[in-house]
């Protein structure tokens, strides 16, 4: 992915820094230049924050493919990492705050009787209460065509690299839960076929669309709530002590995505789109109907049966992924209802 265009001055100095060598005089100066203007503060919304989402998502991508022109000397250079953990100390305690609001009562069982089977159940039940806004019902019915484009954009920070921040969680289980996140990833990277990846299927989806489906290539695109919900897994995927928070997330992301999926992919042949387009929305319809047994019942309930004490971390991943999609989803539509774009800038469709 190519640098974005900065947004505030620890986005500046950050830049500044990855381009020059690491170890050099220049580097030195501009990281510590980045400990000053990120010393523990108190944010009024991070989650909307776009100098910091912008800078946690950049520092999460030297650990997934890295960034044009960036050494790859950058991924743990100790200053950086020190970085990261001043920005996710504040963003990790927002995230649990709106969890807390978008969970309302939850009824758990006495721990006798945490079963796999229980937890589903919790997590089912969370999922069938999300009642906020419906961005997939608007596609359906009303989304124009540039309203699809930048709801394309919006999603492809995320679905041009889909599953990789849950695969972190992989190496962190054992036993039935690690089985289970295997099988539902053997199918989001295509079951061993590259042209079925879902990701490839996404960009697929976009060249349908005369889109650019490089990675990256809207980030300069979309607002700071679009860059924290793949921050938020970036965060739970790649810190051990979270591994219950990204199970969490993964399970409610299946139990929620088959239906929306269906609207989607009917949005989308309202405007004349085939099934080229169309296979990425109709593949996850099908697939996320098998995933979100799955999910629920051998990762979440498994990895819950394993290890109870992790319980009120699967349920913060669950409920910390239905407070920022509702966000998201707000967000879209006030904007889509009152005629403006949902993005930072316009931004031309064609490639």
């Amino acid at each position: 992915m190519k640098i974005p265009e900065p947004r505030g001055p620890i986005t500046s100095t950050l830049f500044r820094a990855l381009t020059c060598t690491p170890g050099s005089d220049d580097g030195a100066a501009a990281v510590e230049d980045l400990r000053l203007l990120a010393t523990p503060k108190a944010y009024k919304d991070i989650i909307g924050d776009d100098d910091v989402q912008l800078a946690l998502f950049c520092l999460y991508e030297l650990h997934y493919s890295g960034l044009e022109g960036v050494s790859d000397e950058w991924e743990w250079e100790p200053g950086l990492i020190h970085l990261r953990r001043l920005m996710e100390r504040p963003f990790e305690a927002a995230l649990r705050a709106a969890a807390a609001s978008a969970a309302g009562e939850i009824n758990v069982p006495p721990a006798a009787e945490l079963t796999s089977d229980a937890v589903a159940d919790i997590l089912f039940g969370l999922a069938a209460s999300d009642t906020g806004p419906s961005v997939s019902r608007f596609v359906a019915k009303k989304a124009t065509l540039d309203q699809l484009q930048e709801f394309l954009i919006h999603k492809s920070i995320y679905q041009l690299k889909e599953a990789d921040p849950h695969t972190w969680a992989i190496p962190r289980l054992t036993g039935r839960p690690k089985a289970a996140l295997v099988e539902i990833q053997a199918d989001e990277y295509g079951g061993g076929r590259p042209e079925r990846m879902h990701s490839a299927l996404f960009a697929r989806t976009m060249r349908g669309l005369d889109m650019d489906d490089q990675y990256g290539a809207y980030v300069d695109a979309v607002p700071a709530v679009s860059l924290a919900a793949v921050n938020m897994m970036s965060l739970f995927g790649l810190n051990r002590r979270l591994r219950g928070a990204i199970t969490g997330h993964l399970a409610l992301y299946e139990m929620t995505s088959s239906q929306p999926n269906r609207l989607y992919g009917n949005g989308f042949r309202r405007h004349g789109f085939d099934a080229e387009v169309t296979r990425y929305f109709d593949e996850h319809v099908e697939a996320d109907a098998v995933h979100e047994q799955i999910a629920g019942r051998d990762l979440a309930g498994g990895l819950v049966e394993a290890e109870p004490g992790l319980l009120a971390d699967v349920l913060f991943g669950a409920t910390a992924a239905m407070a920022i999609d509702g966000r998201m989803s707000t967000h879209l539509l006030a904007s889509w209802e009152n005629g403006v774009t949902s993005l930072r800038a316009a931004v031309p469709a064609a490639a």
